[in-house]
């Protein structure tokens, strides 16, 4: 134990090596705040600061990379591309078959284009129906009645 305590490097370097294995095989931004703190901690190691404070800065730098970098994270991570089938959100349409969900019918004719349609709350729609998109989702649009 007192190996350890008197070579506080050691840990913080095995630390780091850990925390870059971690990020590269993960594909995904999952430790390297650990690893910026790993060093710090290696470099207070270093200078012979006590343990308590290695510790101590070794979670104040990791809390504050993680802090600093979530806003950037967030910014990276994929938004939903809008594509074609969107236009169809938000427009009028007509139903052509009943829609229930619970017997799993329903078609909807919007944009000139035949679809299958349901309702996100559940409601059974009439055929002739009028009714406006509200999603898409695959194949399927989801609809309400326009009253």
């Amino acid at each position: 134990m007192d190996f350890l305590i008197n070579n506080m490097w050691v840990v913080w370097l095995v630390l780091f090596i850990a925390s870059i294995i971690l990020e590269a095989v993960s594909f995904q931004l999952f430790s390297i705040w650990f690893a910026l703190g790993a060093v710090a901690a290696l470099v207070a190691s270093l200078f012979d600061i006590h343990v308590a404070w290695q510790i101590a800065i070794f979670i104040v730098v990791s809390g504050a990379a993680l802090g600093a970098t979530r806003p950037l994270v967030r910014k990276m991570q994929r938004k939903q591309e809008p594509t074609n089938a969107d236009r169809y959100v938000d427009q009028p349409g007509v139903v052509l078959e009943e829609i229930d969900n619970i017997k799993g019918t329903g078609q909807v004719k919007v944009l000139g284009q035949v679809w299958t349609a349901r309702t996100k709350d559940g409601t059974e729609i009439p055929k002739d129906a009028s009714v406006r998109t509200v999603a898409i989702e695959g194949v399927k649009l989801y609809v309400e009645i326009v009253e």
